[in-house]
C-alpha cells in the first residue's frame, strides 16, 4: 500500500505488473502482489509478494522485500529477498542483505551484510562505525 503522510493510504496492486519508469519519483511505502519493475526512483519501503527488477537507471532509497529480485541499479537500504537475489554487474547495494540464494555478477557492488539461507532475516542493526587509521 502506498502511503502518503498527506493523502493517508493509496491502494495496493492487486496482481498483474507495475512499472515505475524512468524520470518517476515515488514516495512512501509500496506494496504489491504481482510483478515490480523500477526503473525510477523510490524512496520509504517496497515491498511485492512476486518478483522485483530494479533497472540500471533506477535509484532506491527503501527497504526492500520481495519473493525474487533482479538488481542492475542502486539501492540505500536492506534487502530481503525470500528465494534468489540477483546482483548484475551494474548494480550498487549499499544495506544489509538476507536471501535465500544469491548470484553476484563481477563488478557489483554490496556495502552490507549478508545472510543466507531458508528462513534468512535481516535485524534492525545499527551500521557499526568505521575507526580511521592514524
Amino acid at each position: 500500500m502506498f502511503k502518503d503522510k498527506k493523502t493517508g493510504p493509496m491502494p495496493s496492486t492487486n496482481g498483474g505488473e507495475t512499472i515505475i519508469a524512468q524520470g518517476v519519483k515515488v514516495e512512501g511505502d509500496f506494496h504489491s502482489n504481482g510483478d515490480v519493475i523500477i526503473d525510477g526512483e523510490v524512496a520509504g519501503s517496497v515491498e511485492t509478494a512476486k518478483s522485483l527488477r530494479i533497472g540500471e537507471t533506477a535509484r532506491i532509497k527503501a527497504d526492500v522485500h520481495a519473493q525474487n529480485a533482479v538488481i542492475a541499479g542502486e539501492v540505500h537500504g536492506n534487502l530481503v529477498v525470500d528465494q534468489m537475489l540477483e546482483l548484475l554487474s551494474t548494480s550498487q547495494v549499499k544495506g544489509d542483505i538476507a536471501t535465500g540464494r544469491i548470484s553476484v555478477a563481477a563488478g557489483a557492488q554490496i556495502n552490507g551484510r549478508l545472510s543466507m539461507g531458508s528462513v534468512a532475516q535481516v535485524e534492525e542493526v545499527e551500521p557499526e562505525e568505521i575507526e580511521e587509521e592514524e
